[in-house]
């Protein structure tokens, strides 16, 4: 992409007309610098072509999903044979603090993780392997291998992702 951020995906969603990108893989603070950025221009390239961008949890009501800020962490120990046990480690210290994460995962977050849609209820903190409507998700083939990542898929689209990251490092590392 000409703007140099790290876009490693694109895909159309369930709701027609919502598509979604994955940054990265990136660091917290980069993490941060470009979603914020990606956001900047998809409203400015909204504005030329008279396209509505909204980063709203629930952008249509009804039978539709939300719009998540799902993020994939990792560190250096998950990512090497045997980083099962650090994933489980980092899930088990997530699941004692699931409050604190909510409060900062979205304004309106409420309105799309309602237990249906791919999503846990918003008070409610569970983890699985392929599990799309699980708080954290193993992919299956993190599980397979062994190694790997986490997939916190509570944030909203509206999430400050510095807060993603900063939570995720405070109550995983230290």
């Amino acid at each position: 992409m000409k703007a140099g951020l790290n876009i490693s995906g694109i895909n159309a969603e369930v709701m027609p007309g919502q598509w979604e990108y994955q940054i990265g893989p990136v660091g917290g603070l980069d993490l941060g610098d470009e979603t914020h950025l990606s956001r900047w221009l998809l409203h400015r390239l909204g504005e030329d072509f008279g396209i509505v961008i909204t980063f709203h949890p629930k952008p249509m009501k009804g039978d539709w999903n939300g719009t998540g800020g799902h993020t994939n962490y990792s560190t250096k120990s998950m990512r090497q044979p045997g980083g099962m046990v650090p994933i489980d480690a980092a899930i088990e210290r997530l699941s004692k603090c699931h409050p604190e994460h909510m409060a900062v995962y979205g304004i309106g977050n409420d309105e799309r993780m309602t237990g249906k849609h791919e999503t846990c209820d918003i008070n409610t903190f569970r983890s699985g392997t392929a599990d799309r409507g699980a708080s954290i998700r193993i992919p299956l083939p993190v599980q397979l291998k062994g190694y790997g990542y986490l997939e916190d898929r509570r944030p909203a689209a509206n999430v400050d992702p510095y807060q993603v990251a900063r939570l995720l490092i405070k109550n995983t590392l230290l």
